[in-house]
């Protein structure tokens, strides 16, 4: 497989305008990137744009702290699948899960009951820079048995993002039909090479097109 179907070319910056979200639609369609990953309030445009294209649509879920209440991610979900998206990155609630409630994993079953009645992917971003190894095992293991397609390490908004200790621990410990995704400070060829070879299935990263202009050069 390419280097190109790794890639969801992503835009989640705060100040991220229409125009950015043109280019960043439009290049995933030359460079045929596995996915455009886009915030909510941006994913019908997108939509309008990737309507005759394989390329999945991506939105994130209660962005980035993930400490909503579970009826609004669902209200958030309802939302973006209506608009287009066919991926949703749900943050899980770290909050709840360093306090050891049960509900973390309620939420995400819901999360993925909704999210596959539709017909649509489910990835959980556990923001691995605020967990101990122990506690991305437990996580990983959590997010599966909830019905999670993908977990995935990072917003892209704390203090690390993608290390390749914490892909081997996410790979050791979800089952082979649950997905990695690495995201958060994936900026080059070889960073993206050595989190594939760690086990990662996807990358989001913001750095897509000059990845794939030091992939021309190789």
């Amino acid at each position: 497989m390419g280097i190109n179907r790794y890639i969801e070319h992503t835009n989640l910056k705060p100040t991220l305008t229409d125009k950015d979200v043109d280019q960043l639609v439009a290049d995933a369609i030359k460079h045929q990137f596995v996915g455009v990953c886009v915030p909510p309030f941006w994913v019908k445009r997108a939509s309008r744009e990737l309507a005759e294209h394989d390329i999945q649509l991506v939105t994130v879920i209660g962005f980035p702290l993930g400490y909503q209440m579970t009826d609004s991610k669902l209200v958030e979900i309802e939302k973006a699948i209506d608009d287009g998206a066919n991926e949703l990155d749900i943050v899980m609630n770290n909050s709840a899960f360093k306090s050891g409630m049960s509900w973390v994993k309620i939420e995400l079953a819901k999360c993925a009951n909704l999210i596959h009645q539709s017909g649509c992917m489910m990835k959980v971003i556990l923001e691995t820079a605020y967990l101990s190894d122990e506690e991305i095992i437990l996580a990983t293991k959590l997010c599966s048995e909830a019905g999670t397609d993908f977990v995935k390490t990072s917003t892209g908004f704390a203090p690390a993002g993608a290390k390749v200790s914490h892909i081997e621990l996410m790979r050791k410990h979800a089952p082979s039909n649950v997905g990695i995704k690495a995201s958060g400070g994936i900026k080059d060829l070889t960073t993206l090479k050595t989190m594939v070879a760690a086990g990662a299935d996807r990358i989001g990263t913001s750095s897509g097109i000059s990845i794939m202009n030091e992939e021309a050069k190789v």
